[in-house]
């Protein structure tokens, strides 16, 4: 029987960069499902609240407001204004 040790191992810029990416698109993968059972989540619980409770019939608006805090935390220029379909109908046609 013959041992065999590996002492010092040496890697190339190449492959340190390609570990380095392979990793950080694992975080992302990762992050993106934690969002997204989250936002399940948040939905299961918007649906059960609106079925138990007459103060929350309303539909939710949750996936637009994020949308918004998305839009309004990058640093440009964008303004948004949310209206009323209703208000904006007549100028459509």
């Amino acid at each position: 029987m013959s041992n065999v040790e590996i002492r010092t191992v040496e890697l190339t810029e190449n492959m340190v960069r390609a570990i380095a990416k392979q990793a950080e698109a694992e975080r992302d993968r990762r992050a993106k499902i934690i969002h997204a059972e989250a936002e399940f989540q948040a939905s299961q619980t918007s649906s059960t609240r609106r079925r138990f409770s007459p103060a929350f019939r309303q539909p939710c608006n949750s996936a637009y407001l994020q949308t918004l805090a998305e839009i309004g935390a990058e640093q440009n220029s964008t303004v948004v204004f949310p209206m009323p379909i209703d208000i904006i109908k007549p100028f459509l046609n």
